[in-house]
């Protein structure tokens, strides 16, 4: 079994490039089959939710091709089935974006229930609210969404809640249904506007991504296109909250600094400083005393859920009281017993936590409960004080490409290792 082993107590320094959103490419790649020409797909990050929906893709008889590294072409013209293997799907939340694809090209779909981190309940039922709605039959039947339709027709869809899975699923549902389709209290995340930017660049006609009313008229065929998907606003969110944690002076490169705006407030909040760029923000933790401050999670622009895990480490750290409110997930407290471990004073009540500052965390042995929070914790063990071992790390590889070596080239100390004789080796090298 992979771990991470880390020495912490060393600042973060340098620059660091950031991949392609895994949020938006999962419902590209799944969009890419709606056409029955050969689409290219452009900054896609090599991370195990992006390689498992490809198997899955190619297993309903998507021919798929690595270009190179993080280019991949997809020919969805060769498909023959509409039912997606359960063992592909239960790996990955994003399955459900099958559903839409291949129900807005074959007017059929049947995909097993999705899987992902245990964050929390976060049903379909918008999702199938919203396929009724085009005109389809939804059942689920032993762990399978069933959808199928005669043709689907236009038609307005209000969301009860704000969902971005649901947002996505039914752009691509109602692409090339006959008719207009108007979506509101639709989801505002910067990836629901790079799927519709990519579903626009194949033909479809949607307009108002990124607004609360998403209007799609629909087109009868989609065709083939190169295209390049967004930065990761949770990957750069997360090494601005390892440079503040650890004290550092980090550069990230490559990414939209008007999508970080609500996380480079709260860190501006804490007393760190922060200059932009025009595609980089540096974060300047060094010599900063951090402060205390509150978070509540909301849809964006307000502070990403998926970066709740972060945050409250450098909280954890910071002088004084905080308070951390979770208003998307239930169960997204997971990590909070661990940092316990580490010497965080920190008190779960209902969907808040209240977090008191220390001046420092200790290393442990830990084990990542999901992928944000076991990305949090890798930030808790390169602040703390001696070596930390992190074990259940396919959670961060759900999410994050060459992590590791994107802390190592900050001055980080970090390896991957799948032994026990791998482990020693390393605890010996950095004594």
């Amino acid at each position: 079994m992979e771990q991470y082993v880390v020495k912490g107590g060393v600042p973060l320094r340098g620059k660091v490039s950031i991949g392609g959103a895994k949020n938006a490419a999962l419902g590209i790649l799944a969009a890419a089959i709606m056409t029955d020409d050969t689409v290219t797909i452009e900054n896609v990050p090599n991370v195990r939710d992006t390689r498992v929906l490809l198997q899955a893709i190619e297993g309903i008889g998507a021919k798929v091709k690595y270009v190179y590294n993080n280019s991949v072409q997809i020919n969805g013209g060769s498909i023959c089935d509409t039912n997606v293997e359960y063992d592909y799907i239960r790996k990955i939340r994003a399955s459900y974006y099958l559903l839409g694809a291949l129900l807005g090209k074959y007017n059929e779909a049947h995909v097993a229930l999705p899987g992902g981190c245990n964050i929390g309940s976060r049903p379909i039922d918008q999702h199938i609210k919203g396929f009724k709605a085009l005109g389809a039959d939804v059942d689920i039947d032993c762990g399978v969404v069933h959808a199928k339709a005669e043709k689907l027709t236009g038609a307005h869809v209000y969301f009860d809640v704000v969902t971005v899975g649901a947002t996505i699923n039914l752009m691509m549902a109602s692409c090339m249904a006959e008719g207009d389709t108007i979506l509101e209290n639709a989801a505002k995340e910067p990836h629901i506007v790079d799927v519709a930017n990519f579903l626009n660049s194949m033909g479809a006609n949607i307009k108002g991504a990124g607004t609360d009313v998403i209007r799609i008229k629909g087109v009868k065929r989609l065709h083939g296109c190169t295209y390049s998907i967004i930065p990761d606003q949770i990957e750069a969110g997360t090494f601005m909250m390892a440079a503040a944690a650890t004290h550092g002076d980090v550069v990230i490169q490559d990414i939209i600094p008007k999508h970080m705006e609500s996380i480079s407030a709260k860190l501006i909040e804490m007393g760190c400083r922060i200059e932009e760029g025009d595609d980089s923000l540096r974060v300047i933790a060094e010599g900063c005393t951090l402060r205390s401050t509150n978070v509540k999670t909301l849809p964006y622009p307000g502070f990403p859920t998926d970066m709740q895990p972060q945050i409250s480490v450098v909280l954890a750290l910071a002088e004084g009281s905080s308070m951390v409110t979770e208003s998307i997930f239930e169960n997204r407290f997971k990590y909070v017993d661990e940092l316990g471990r580490m010497g965080a004073k920190i008190k779960v009540e209902g969907n808040t936590a209240y977090i008191e500052g220390v001046k420092s965390f200790c290393g442990v042995q830990l084990n990542a409960p999901d992928l944000r929070a076991g990305a949090a914790l890798v930030i808790a063990a390169l602040a703390a004080d001696g070596i930390s071992e992190i074990d259940d790390i396919e959670y961060i590889q759900r999410g994050y490409e060459d992590f590791e070596g994107k802390i190592t080239n900050l001055g980080g100390i970090i390896k991957r290792v799948d032994s026990e004789r791998e482990l020693q080796k390393f605890r010996l090298k950095i004594g």
